[in-house]
């Protein structure tokens, strides 16, 4: 495996772009990867691509949709809203297994790739609940994986133990983030760049803006 060799997997939202550009600062070849699990927005697939094409770096685009097929959630039933009621354990926009599948594929596809690292922007600190970001559980997987391909990469988080102040102060530090804030998709209603300002996503990416802007000038 290429240790120099780094393959992200890629959303186009502002955590993967933010580990786009830390790979790329760090890594001699970059490669990305996005799931087409039959999201909420189509948008978010072409915002991928669009990001892959304008940095010049080779993009693969699985297809996942049976994700749809495993249970209903609010990321691939679109006519489901969006909600996280207080009984809840979880919001409706868990997708089970999720992340255990995308780095399943991802992992094999860096086989395939001969990438020495494979980079996703879970993390714990700013997150839904979702049991498949924590950092328990990409350890776990990042041992399995090794042990069915006989190999020995690495699945990095380099996001794990950042809230969403410092994953812009992150972006800040590349230069990139105007880049960032501009180009990419996390708004689940499928607004680019600053969002819809009002689903959770949005919020939570807007209010750690907010909050790394008003500390840094």
């Amino acid at each position: 495996m290429n240790r120099k060799k780094a393959l992200v997997v890629f959303s186009g939202g502002q955590d993967s772009t933010t580990c786009m550009f830390h790979a790329m600062a760090h890594y001699d070849e970059v490669e990305l990867v996005t799931f087409n699990y039959g999201q909420r927005h189509s948008k978010e697939i072409e915002v991928a691509k669009s990001i892959a094409e304008e940095q010049g770096l080779k993009h693969h685009i699985l297809d996942m949709s049976l994700l749809g097929q495993l249970s209903p959630n609010a990321l691939t039933a679109h006519d489901m809203e969006i909600t996280k009621e207080a009984d809840e354990e979880m919001p409706n926009t868990f997708v089970p297994a999720r992340n255990m599948l995308f780095l399943s594929f991802a992992t094999a596809l860096g086989y395939q790739i001969g990438a020495g690292t494979v980079i996703t922007g879970v993390c714990e600190t700013d997150y839904s609940g979702y049991p498949d970001c924590r950092d328990i559980f990409v350890k776990s997987m990042n041992v399995t994986a090794n042990l069915a391909m006989d190999s020995n990469f690495v699945i990095e988080t380099p996001l794990m133990w950042l809230d969403k102040k410092e994953t812009w102060a992150m972006a800040d530090d590349y230069g990139k983030l105007e880049y960032v804030r501009e180009k990419t998709l996390t708004c689940y209603e499928g607004v680019i760049g600053d969002g819809c300002g009002e689903c959770p996503a949005c919020r939570l990416r807007n209010e750690g803006l907010n909050a790394y802007l008003n500390e840094r000038d």
